[in-house]
């Protein structure tokens, strides 16, 4: 049953990103499709420099923000955590919008590693106060929460002083695969390949921390380093993800959910499955975003809020009793 979930995951993926391959402000046959993708005809510009990237980097990225979610989840024991809930993707998306701002100019490969340091420092912020307060799961949620809404106040607070530079920031920001092209998919698909087997590699040990940090040091598990090793990982996905299109928000808090609820609590399985529900949110959130009134384009990280946002709120009536 599990292999055969996870085998209608991957075809679905595939089936609904070759499908998006026809969504958009031109209307193309099958035939011209496939023949495109096989061979160059007049619409190589439309198929392989324009719609193929934006499904290359949305499976990309949401495999990205969905293995940081469950990542995050695993190690804080919160079902609430997620990189944007957290502070994570607002710290990333300050550093590269400082960049935008004060550096249009500066090359591509920086902006990733701009947003790396501040996905970096947004998880010191949260690592240090939890420190000093020793929070319970839910008030470690809040602190979350409320270093995100300072970092994002960071960002208005740029592009209200800077209103000329702000045109390219604006776009990125909403969450948009938009622009996007095969430049930027060697930044997370070389994430990616660097952290899955790490991740997979880690799971057994997050559902040993389940069990308590007595149980797990008993099996010869550090607690302290397992836990530092996945929320590096879970920081850079997110991280770099945030670089590639901007910030998606709640990717990172229903794919784990989601995949929970068809695959259970086995991290080996939880991860793969993450990764892939999420790498299906953000592929049909930038389908339908380019879809519903070509050839204007809704950014798809508005459409992935309207979905999360009441999930959210769901999840905080469900655990209202826990603190």
């Amino acid at each position: 049953m599990i292999n055969f979930r996870l085998g209608s995951l991957l075809l679905s993926l595939g089936l609904i990103g070759f499908f998006s391959l026809f969504i958009g402000a031109v209307n193309l046959s099958v035939s011209e499709v496939v023949y495109t993708l096989l061979a160059s005809s007049e619409h190589d510009f439309i198929i392989n420099q324009y719609r193929l990237p934006r499904l290359v980097l949305a499976i990309g990225v949401g495999a990205g923000l969905g293995l940081s979610g469950a990542l995050v989840q695993g190690i804080i024991r919160n079902p609430l955590a997620s990189p944007d809930l957290m502070g994570i993707s607002a710290g990333a998306g300050l550093a590269a919008t400082s960049l935008l701002v004060f550096q249009p100019d500066a090359p591509l490969y920086m902006l990733p590693l701009c947003a790396l340091l501040g996905g970096l420092l947004a998880a010191g912020m949260i690592m240090g106060l939890a420190y000093f307060t020793d929070p319970t799961p839910a008030r470690l949620a809040l602190i979350g929460i409320a270093i995100s809404a300072f970092l994002t106040s960071g960002i208005d607070f740029l592009m209200i002083v800077n209103p000329i530079e702000i045109n390219t920031a604006m776009v990125w920001l909403t969450g948009s695969l938009w622009g996007r092209n095969w430049d930027q998919v060697p930044f997370i698909w070389w994430t990616l390949a660097l952290l899955l087997p790490l991740s997979f590699w880690l799971a057994w040990r997050l559902d040993i921390m389940g069990l308590g940090e007595e149980t797990a040091t008993s099996l010869g598990i550090s607690p302290n380093k397992m836990q530092f090793g996945a929320l590096l990982c879970a920081v850079i996905l997110a991280s770099v993800s945030v670089s590639v299109c901007g910030t998606i928000s709640f990717v990172g808090l229903l794919a784990p959910h989601l995949a929970r609820m068809l695959f259970g609590h086995n991290h080996r399985l939880l991860l793969p499955a993450a990764a892939g529900l999420g790498a299906l949110l953000v592929l049909i959130s930038d389908m339908l975003a380019r879809g519903l009134q070509p050839p204007i384009e809704l950014p798809a990280g508005v459409l992935t809020s309207l979905i999360g946002a009441p999930y959210f709120i769901f999840l905080l009536q469900r655990y209202k009793g826990w603190s």
